[in-house]
């Protein structure tokens, strides 16, 4: 269900030739936001498209009209309209003069978080990420609203720029009973978070846009205290909090850690490696990749670790195709640490070891519980697949290369046409070369191939005559 009632309040505030345009407008209840730039003419935004309200360029006296229908803007070039959930944003010239509006439509939409129900009651706190317009500030205001009066808890909001429950002294019904702090300055929102547990004793504490470190901080001290915390960050995924050092304390942040060579040897990594510095202030992390479809990491200091290592870790995505059909993917972590797997290689691989699952009614799902399945295991039964060469074609070798050039090894199987490929994932691997007084130290690899009973071949020195006769007088490959 939508409030749509009060989308005849931010149609009144725009001048009355383009307040015409858009009363007539098939689409006007789908309506996103509206431009309003000096010189140009006005458009209207659709989910779907953008289209011109009307061919008359937009004046000072166009704007003029619209900025005095509205509330004073704040230091954050934000408006609102009273008792209602719209948000007017201006663009300035360097004398300070209004220049621009855009005139975004709030909307309380009900009924967009029932399928993290099970998450909500948990009483971890939960991180929503996503691109600006995805629709995090809907989602959050809805689930104040579950919260405080469904689960009947005490909800506090912290409403930086009004955009929560509206611009108003008398928040707006879409919030339910949950109680809203504003903030004066955007700048001093830190101090109201910390205000509102010390006065009021919120068991669930809500905030929008945390974009400072001052705030990642006071989030990372409400999070100690004992309290539930929801909030929002701009960003397309969890991975792209670690490269934020702005808001990396979220996530437990990042330090940078020298290894001994004996450790990085048994790790079989380089000496200096990131690692997370402590606990995230946040336990569950939503990425809204649209609307309709959300990837949920339920162990976000799991899912930091496994991302510092380059690897893809244990996810949920959410589906919602309709009111009464959601799908629910679940994927196994990969726990490989031999073939230094990189983040984008370990995206292509976790789509392959997917689970369906489907409901054919409105209730929520709640997750299943997947166990972790060991790497050997994944390709003795047959997970990781290679391509099956074609019938009376040449044999293709999968090779891993160890401490050798890559470069030389590859010209000299083009010579002597042998039909070979580097891989980077030890799992696709016929055979792994690579220098012996390298290799006999990493117990890792040797630990791998004796599980597998996989073949090693052994170079003296990394030069192109050790790999030419490697590959001429061994039975193993076979030459045109």
């Amino acid at each position: 269900m939508q409030i749509k009632k009060d989308l005849d309040q931010l149609i009144g505030i725009l001048p009355p030739s383009i307040q015409t345009k858009i009363q007539k407008h098939s689409k006007k209840q789908a309506l996103v936001e509206i431009i309003l730039d000096l010189g140009r003419r006005p458009e209207a935004r659709f989910p779907t498209h953008a289209e011109y309200l009307s061919p008359k360029l937009v004046t000072w006296q166009d704007l003029d009209y619209s900025v005095k229908c509205l509330s004073q803007f704040t230091n954050d070039n934000r408006a609102g309209i009273e008792r209602t959930l719209h948000r007017i944003s201006c663009i300035r010239n360097r004398e300070g003069l209004i220049i621009g509006l855009t005139c975004r439509v709030g909307r309380a939409i009900y009924g967009t978080i029932n399928i993290i129900r099970d998450l909500l009651k948990s009483k971890k706190s939960i991180l929503i990420l996503g691109r600006p317009g995805v629709g995090k500030t809907t989602m959050i205001r809805e689930i104040a609203r579950v919260i405080a009066n469904e689960m009947d808890k005490r909800v506090v909001i912290i409403d930086t720029s009004n955009e929560i429950a509206g611009d108003s002294d008398v928040p707006h019904v879409g919030i339910g009973r949950a109680r809203r702090m504003q903030v004066s300055h955007s700048n001093l929102q830190h101090n109201v978070m910390i205000e509102a547990v010390e006065n009021h004793m919120p068991e669930v504490i809500i905030i929008d846009e945390i974009g400072t470190e001052l705030e990642a901080l006071a989030a990372q001290t409400i999070a100690e205290r004992g309290v539930q915390l929801i909030g929002t960050a701009h960003g397309s995924f969890l991975g792209s909090l670690i490269k934020n050092p702005t808001l990396s304390d979220l996530v437990g942040g990042i330090q940078c850690v020298t290894l001994s060579d004996e450790e990085a040897r048994r790790r079989g990594s380089q000496k200096t490696i990131l690692e997370r510095k402590g606990l995230p202030a946040f336990q569950v992390a939503i990425e809204l990749n649209a609307r309709n479809s959300w990837t949920i990491h339920e162990q976000v200091e799991n899912s930091i670790d496994f991302l510092l290592q380059g690897l893809q870790p244990k996810l949920q995505v959410r589906n919602v195709e309709n009111l009464y059909l959601t799908k629910i993917l679940l994927t196994k972590s990969i726990t490989n640490n031999f073939s230094g797997l990189t983040q984008e290689i370990a995206n292509k691989n976790w789509r392959r070891n997917t689970v369906k699952l489907s409901s054919s009614d409105n209730k929520v799902l709640k997750p299943i519980l997947m166990k972790r399945t060991n790497i050997f295991e994944r390709v003795k039964s047959g997970c990781i697949l290679k391509p099956k060469p074609k019938k009376n074609s040449i044999p293709l070798y999968y090779i891993y290369l160890y401490s050798i050039s890559s470069y030389n090894f590859l010209n000299i199987s083009k010579l002597l046409k042998v039909n070979l490929m580097i891989t980077d994932d030890l799992e696709m691997a016929d055979y792994i070369i690579g220098l012996k007084s390298h290799l006999k130290n990493n117990r890792k690899i040797l630990e791998f191939t004796s599980i597998h009973d996989l073949n090693i071949l052994y170079l003296k020195q990394n030069n192109i005559n050790e790999m030419n006769q490697i590959l001429l007088n061994s039975k193993t490959f076979q030459i045109q």
